[in-house]
């Protein structure tokens, strides 16, 4: 057994005396030769610890000398009870899985019901109640306790105060505590509700997908109680993700909206006719639409409760970092200079997974890592497995390898409940517990709520074809509405009449609702229109900030405590930044992003930014939080300069892309005017969140009617260091991008980038807003080229291309325009230097290459009546980078130029992985851009 699991009483304090004395020298022994003690001394010693006296001898004087022996198997046998019961617990409804009691019966530890009677119960429990005399009572209490139809596992929790709180409240009864004949009606009621919406569903739009709830109805049960407990706890924000299962229900009876309003999206009737009028509900709609089992929606409650569910697509668990990151920004206050401050009572995010996605997606564990780190906890996530006990038509045995669903989360200390769906007293009860947990620790707990599914994956599949053994005992049992409206029946709570009726006048609201959809909705249509501020993009927005205003914000950077030592060289290194306002030198991108950093928190937005190596930057250029070199203590200057009003914060985020990606989408959507940044260590990385930039971050303003001003940067340049290191798969960016759904830049100019941020800063908010991406430098982060003056930096705005200064002066010789982005176009400008001998050639450097700044491309070219050719040049292969998007562009402008390609050929990988060959390669390509 591990040490971590233990009973609250210790077994020593049954042994005194010479019995002790005994105990305490086979200890002695077993440190030096433990294969010579008692196998079962040996468990006891490895769980417990050494043998001390205590003061629990008294309550053990009626168990016989040198009996010890049986004491430690019976506490052996409560402690199996506790880490085993759950095997034997009567959890599926379908009594489809066999009950495992072998470790948890008397005679497998050599005990006889005698046995048990003579050994104190003290031994067993600590808070023992009035109906338990003796060992025995303590063995059958904790039974009842540990096998019901909820089932605890918490051997893996290592805290000791928090895992005795836990055996002593689930020891104290808490699951088995009945709720008052109001609240079962309550229940009854909302139990009708929830099967009733299916059933007229079912009959009334025969044949359309819904992803039916029938079979987990407990599940709007469990989270209704959730909620209101949670306010009751202060919680001014519910955050909900889940899949399509379920979701119309949840929808209905837990965000609160309209049958008529459910029903106008069955009917294809414009549902904002049935939104109600006081403000409660709030939805929002994209131009091109989703299917209404990934709609969310938002509910203001009487209470000031704010409850959202997340618009979500078919990935089943990927929006479970958006919620947190949607929690984590309505617990944050970034309304002052520093450190956003977080009360993380004030926010909840409920999770609910499916049983299958839950153990085989990795985006998961990715968010049940994070839970408790400094930069993404969030006080505790309630996580839900919906567990139907099927993934689509796959079995269990098929699913996963462990014995549940939920064993992932034993890996990260997460406390499972396992309860049977069947029984909604016992789900309200472990809601209950969940809540209280979660406002004791702060941490996340686990609800594996057991039932089936009654249909097919959807409602047109005929599941006997592949699950017939599931399926027959489906067809065969009763649902939790009846089963518990016979129940309260049978204990004359209510009438089988007064049940019937319930039923009957829920269908009748159904179909009222559904007559009003009928009746108000003929002939309506609703066409949802892209907003004009999308369609015409952005404006030029002046960005330029004062020469004095920057000075004073630089010396305050450079200006540390004096009992702060700042690493001697890289205090020399930041020093230097003084030099770019004295005349001595110019500002480098490191420097011009905190600049631009510390005049956006001085203009009313606050900043986050999050990435493996954030602080430092992954190529040591930002130093944005620094480190005492004698104590570790951290600095962050950006708080400390004069006029910012707004907070400042970033974070080393862990080793993940997908989550951390999700969680900073979701923590712009909750915080709009927050300017959200996540970095990729290296560009490639952002292949493991690809499923957020195709569902969420490129499409949901289309879809869902959601504004982002999500900042990505991915670092990205052919240098010779590997296929994996160079691409930043720029390409699948340029292929996603359509209808402004966001900009897709490359950089040559720090000053640019300067500019750039304060740009998306300035448009957060506005209906204008879309996210950035941003393929960043590498080895430009220090070249002196792409480096800016200060002038450059107070006055002017975002420019989309920047047409290289040495080149182009004489335009009637220029014979080919060359256009290029990034550190290409930086080689390029290496190569003709002042220009001198490359009269035929204008480089172009092509800043923005989503929208594609087509009109500004085709007002350079017309300077240059003589060019013959537009050459596209970049270091990609032909079919990556920017090529194949900028082609039909370049060609609408190019009249009767050539447009050709200049680079790598056709390849299957991004770069080579010979430093030589790469240097020959792009040697190549540079001197066929500029050569005659």
């Amino acid at each position: 057994m591990s040490n971590n699991v233990s009973p609250v009483s210790s077994p020593w304090a049954a042994f005194s005396g010479p019995n002790l004395g005994y105990v305490m020298e086979m200890y002695d022994l077993y440190l030096t030769s433990p294969e010579e003690v008692d196998p079962e001394l040996v468990s006891l010693f490895e769980q417990y610890g050494a043998p001390v006296q205590t003061s629990e001898v008294s309550n053990v004087s009626n168990v016989e000398p040198g009996n010890f022996a049986k004491v430690l198997a019976a506490v052996q046998y409560a402690d199996a009870i506790r880490v085993y019961g759950h095997l034997g617990a009567d959890l599926y409804p379908l009594k489809d899985h066999p009950r495992d009691t072998t470790r948890i019966e008397a005679k497998t530890y050599g005990l006889s019901d005698q046995d048990l009677i003579e050994i104190p119960a003290s031994l067993l429990l600590k808070d023992i109640p009035a109906s338990v005399n003796n060992g025995l009572d303590a063995i059958n209490y904790l039974k009842a306790i540990y096998t019901s139809k909820v089932a605890v596992e918490i051997a893996h929790v290592v805290n000791s105060e928090e895992r005795v709180w836990l055996q002593s409240k689930i020891e104290s009864g808490v699951f088995n505590a009945g709720l008052s004949n109001d609240e079962r009606k309550a229940v009854l009621n909302q139990l009708t509700k929830v099967e009733g919406f299916e059933k007229f569903i079912h009959k009334t739009f025969v044949g359309q997908k819904r992803f039916s709830i029938e079979g987990l109805d407990a599940l709007v049960v469990l989270m209704d109680e959730i909620v209101h407990r949670s306010e009751d706890k202060g919680v001014k924000n519910v955050m909900i993700g889940m899949a399509h299962r379920g979701r119309l229900n949840v929808l209905t009876h837990v965000l609160h909206k309209p049958y008529d309003m459910m029903f106008a999206d069955f009917a294809h009737v414009p549902n904002e006719l049935f939104i109600p009028k006081d403000g409660s509900l709030e939805v929002t709609k994209g131009w091109f639409g989703d299917v209404k089992y990934h709609m969310g929606a938002t509910y203001n409650s009487k209470k000031g409760t704010t409850i959202k569910l997340a618009y979500n697509p078919s990935h089943l668990e990927v929006v479970s970092p958006v919620v947190t990151g949607q929690a984590r920004a309505a617990q944050d206050n970034t309304s002052k200079a520093g450190a956003p401050t977080q009360d993380a009572k004030s926010a909840l995010a409920i999770l609910v997974h499916g049983d299958a996605a839950f153990a085989g997606q990795g985006v998961v564990t990715e968010t049940m890592n994070y839970s408790r780190t400094k930069g993404f906890n969030t006080g505790g996530s309630v996580h839900i497995i919906a567990n139907n006990m099927i993934g689509f038509t796959t079995e269990h045995y098929d699913s996963r390898s462990t014995v549940y669903s939920s064993d992932p989360a034993k890996g990260y200390e997460i406390p499972i409940l396992h309860v049977n769906a069947d029984d909604p007293e016992a789900v309200v009860q472990v809601a209950r517990f969940a809540v209280e947990y979660r406002e004791q620790f702060g941490k996340d707990i686990l609800v594996d709520l057991v039932g089936y599914r009654r249909y097919g994956h959807n409602e047109m599949d005929e599941p006997m074809i592949t699950n017939p053994t599931m399926y027959t005992g489906v067809h065969g049992h009763d649902t939790v509405r009846a089963l518990y409206g016979k129940a309260l029946a049978d204990q004359g709570i209510l009438t089988a009449e007064e049940v019937a009726t319930l039923d009957a006048d829920t269908q009748k609201e159904m179909q009222a609702a559904y007559d009003h959809v009928k009746e108000v909705g003929d002939g309506q249509h609703v066409e949802n229109e892209m907003p004009e501020a999308v369609k015409n993009g952005y404006d030029i927005v002046e960005t330029g900030v004062e020469r004095e205003r920057l000075e004073k914000m630089n010396k305050e950077l450079l200006t540390w405590p004096q009992d702060f030592n700042v690493f001697k060289k890289l205090g020399k290194i930041l020093s230097r930044r003084e030099d770019a306002f004295v005349g001595k030198g110019k500002i480098d991108w490191g420097h011009a992003e905190t600049l631009a950093f510390g005049t956006i928190t001085q203009e009313g937005n606050s900043i986050r930014l999050t990435g493996q190596d954030a602080q430092r930057g992954t190529f040591a250029h930002r130093h944005l939080v620094l480190h005492d070199e004698k104590t570790g203590a951290e600095l962050t200057p950006l708080h400390h300069i004069s006029g910012a009003d707004s907070s400042f914060v970033v974070y080393n985020s862990p080793l993940s892309e997908a989550a951390i990606v999700g969680y900073e989408y979701g923590y712009n959507l909750e915080n709009e005017k927050n300017l959200t940044i996540w970095e990729a260590q290296y560009g490639d990385f952002a292949n493991m969140a690809q499923v957020m930039f195709d569902n969420f971050i490129s499409a949901s303003r289309s879809k869902w009617g959601q504004k982002s001003g999500l900042v990505m940067l991915l670092p990205h340049a052919a240098e010779g260091q590997g296929s994996e290191h160079t691409s930043a798969r720029l390409e699948r960016f340029l292929q996603l991008a359509g209808e402004n759904n966001w900009t897709v830049a490359n950089l040559s100019s720090a000053a640019n980038y300067f500019h750039l941020l304060r740009r998306q800063a300035k448009m957060l908010g506005t209906e204008a807003i879309r996210p950035l991406v941003l393929v960043s430098p590498k080895s430009l982060l220090r070249n002196q080229i792409v480096a800016a003056d200060v002038e450059e930096l107070t006055t002017g705005h975002f420019e989309t291309v920047i047409e290289h200064p040495t080149t182009g002066s004489a335009a009637k010789k220029v014979e080919r325009i060359l256009f290029a982005s990034g550190k290409v176009a930086i080689d390029i400008a290496e190569k003709v230097g002042d220009g001198k001998d490359f009269d035929h050639v204008h480089l172009v450097r092509v800043e923005q290459l989503y929208p594609f700044p087509s009109e500004k491309i085709a007002a350079i070219i017309k300077r240059f009546p003589n060019a013959k050719e537009l050459a596209w040049v970049q270091e990609e292969p032909q079919n990556m980078g920017s090529w194949t998007f900028a082609d039909p562009y370049m060609r609408e402008v190019a009249e009767d130029k050539d447009v050709r390609y200049i680079g790598r050929i056709v390849r299957s990988s991004p770069a080579e992985g010979d430093a030589d060959s790469y240097k020959a390669e792009q040697a190549r390509i540079i001197e066929e851009a500029v050569t005659r």
